[in-house]
């Protein structure tokens, strides 16, 4: 077994979220950015520019393209951070080369690419996981630990939200339907994955979409019921939304007491329980350094250091389910 003194990542992409991810991995001692890959390589330098600026390591390497980054014997894991379109074909190409991937979250654009994506990995014996970077969060593994608890009772309800302003622009990759644009994918993607953190996968699903001015999807509201062998039901309201800033909070609500995470839910955050009775029970406030990349980036060493193949914080299993339940909310609302 490999012994990964250092995690040496190669990222593909050189957008925003691979940016956060390069500065936030430079947190972690026994991590670097080994080298970087782009369609172009001046695109590739100058962003192996900007990351050598944030951390004490050397200039990353840089490629003009994805297949020579995933050829370099000396990159341990890579990273997918294009747009989701391309995150099927770019996974193929680094799990081909034999290298484990994190990819960014959606982790794909169905369920019919990412279990393709599972298959390959579990064929080659390779690592592989969804960059869902939320469920790492310090205060996520507190709430966890408070369900696990069950300081809350039995769970009643959940409501999650995540909605930003977009300028109408047909060129932004969020409005482009050839670039897998829409809100449900890139944000409604963080309530309904903390949905299926606490309650798996829906029994029961209504939902209703509206689209943009360029087709793509809007805005998208979503019921998940939950039927519960022994327990009665529960439900989840989750919505999504590129036209406003909305709340961006998170809610659980049990019989004995509600979780509320403060806006917004989905980054380093902070939550309250409280009583039926209106009694604070718990107050998480913990402090967090970094944008909340490097934690995921642990998970993946701790995996790759293990020999595991995948993470059971965030299964593979659970990711196709995921998107599975994305498929089924586009199809009953009519999304785009």
């Amino acid at each position: 077994m490999q012994k990964y003194s250092t995690i040496r990542w190669g990222i593909i992409g050189t957008g925003w979220i691979a940016e956060a991810f390069g500065r936030d991995v430079q947190h972690l001692g026994d991590h670097s950015v080994a080298a970087v890959g782009s369609r172009t390589l001046d695109k590739a330098r100058a962003f192996a520019t900007r990351i050598a600026g944030t951390g004490p390591g050397p200039v990353p390497r840089a490629y003009g393209s994805y297949e020579a980054l995933v050829a370099d014997a000396e990159v341990d894991v890579v990273y997918v951070a294009t747009p989701h379109t391309f995150h099927h074909d770019n996974t193929l190409l680094a799990l081909h080369a034999g290298k484990p991937v994190l990819v960014e979250k959606p982790f794909a654009m169905n369920a019919t690419e990412a279990a393709a994506m599972v298959a390959l990995a579990r064929a080659r014996n390779l690592f592989i996981m969804e960059a869902m970077w939320t469920r790492f969060l310090p205060h996520m593994v507190a709430v966890r630990r408070i369900l696990a608890d069950g300081l809350l009772g039995r769970l009643v309800s959940l409501s999650a939200d995540h909605g930003q302003y977009f300028a109408p622009d047909p060129r932004h990759r969020l409005y482009a339907l050839d670039l897998g644009g829409g809100a449900l994918l890139d944000l409604g993607i963080y309530p309904v994955s903390f949905a299926s953190m606490v309650f798996g996968s829906p029994t029961r699903i209504l939902a209703a979409s509206d689209p943009a001015f360029t087709g793509a999807e809007a805005q998208t509201s979503m019921i998940f019921g939950y039927d519960r062998p022994g327990e009665a039901p529960a439900q989840a309201l989750l919505t999504t939304t590129l036209r406003a800033v909305t709340p961006t909070t998170a809610v659980l609500v049990g019989e004995e007491a509600r979780l509320e995470i403060a806006r917004p839910f989905y980054v380093p955050s902070t939550f309250t329980v409280t009583h039926r009775d209106g009694r604070i029970l718990e107050r998480y406030t913990e402090p967090y350094q970094g944008h909340g990349l490097q934690e995921e980036a642990a998970e993946v060493g701790r995996c790759l250091r293990a020999g595991a193949t995948e993470s059971t914080i965030m299964s593979l299993d659970e990711t196709v389910a995921i998107m599975r339940t994305l498929d089924r909310v586009r199809e009953l609302a009519g999304a785009r």
